[in-house]
């Protein structure tokens, strides 16, 4: 694997191979990259994914630079290839970026030599944070099979969303969705809130994208029409967790004393998000050297021949 720009690339076996290798880096079995260099363009707001990539890769030994937007030199006009191309030219081996527009990242890639991470671009996907959310179901569940995940809350907007939605239905879980008429995507099956806390094993709440959002009206009564109230936690199954990719807005998408309640694994995310970007990372090195490798070895037999 080159890049990682969506879920749609994984197979599987893919996944499931990143969990394993996401869990030998939580032992702390990860192998170093000291001599690599990780640089980070996030070109929209982020504190839990820019910075766990940076504890990623400063715990696989990488030198890292961090690009921030308002000091890039996309600010002056530069277009995200130039961009890419600049952090390349300068010695990059992988590249994670963050920035607005749906499906940007594609083309770039096709011309790239440094290795692209999709950090989430605009409403289109967000494949780490889709993987992270995978491996802590797995690490509650041992499987994905028969499992039924409502994900709820703000679908239109959210690339979160896209990329657990088509991942889990890949893996075999039943997957639901709960949302305000005017949030929904046209496809998908569509509960109460009511109904996805008396079936849900997995309840994935989502951030309410205020940015995205033009009208604001319908936000201060979303808790007690679609959120997740302590009346409704006390419906949930047993063994049932909750989940959100975070931001949480308190009182918004969920009641503040539930954020840490026994069922919720939402910091739990956060932690293995560092281990499960590891594992990413370190795929990519892997699937680098390999290339390089081919390329010597083709550069060798050319060179035996003349």
């Amino acid at each position: 694997m080159k890049h990682l720009l969506s879920m749609h690339q994984l197979s599987n076996d893919m996944i499931f191979s990143l969990l394993e290798k996401t869990e030998c880096m939580k032992k702390g079995e990860g192998k170093t990259l000291q001599g690599s260099f990780a640089a980070n363009l996030f070109l929209e707001p982020s504190t839990r994914t820019k910075q766990s990539f940076y504890v990623a890769e400063k715990r696989l030994g990488m030198e890292v630079l961090d690009v921030e937007a308002e000091r890039s030199s996309v600010l002056k006009g530069e277009s995200l290839y130039d961009s890419v191309r600049t952090l390349e030219a300068l010695g990059a081996d992988v590249l994670a970026i963050r920035q607005s527009e749906r499906g940007a990242l594609s083309k770039i890639a096709e011309h790239s030599e440094v290795s692209i991470i999709n950090a989430g671009d605009g409403t289109g996907e967000h494949p780490t944070q889709s993987l992270l959310d995978l491996y802590t179901i797995y690490e509650e569940f041992g499987g994905f099979k028969d499992l039924t995940v409502t994900i709820a809350g703000d679908i239109k907007h959210s690339r979160v969303a896209r990329s657990n939605a088509y991942a889990l239905k890949q893996l075999g879980a039943d997957i639901q969705f709960s949302a305000p008429e005017q949030w929904r995507e046209t496809e998908g099956d569509y509960v109460s809130m009511e109904e996805a806390v008396e079936t849900s094993d997995v309840l994935m709440l989502l951030r309410i994208q205020r940015e995205r959002h033009e009208n604001q009206d319908d936000i201060g009564s979303y808790l007690t029409m679609y959120g997740l109230t302590k009346e409704r936690e006390k419906c949930m199954k047993e063994r049932a967790i909750i989940m959100h990719p975070a931001p949480v807005n308190r009182g918004v998408e969920i009641d503040s004393s539930l954020v840490e309640c026994s069922k919720s694994r939402i910091f739990k995310q956060m932690k293995n998000g560092v281990f499960m970007r590891m594992a990413i990372i370190d795929e990519l090195m892997e699937g680098k050297q390999n290339e390089d490798h081919k390329r010597f070895s083709l550069g060798q037999g050319i060179c035996a021949t003349m």
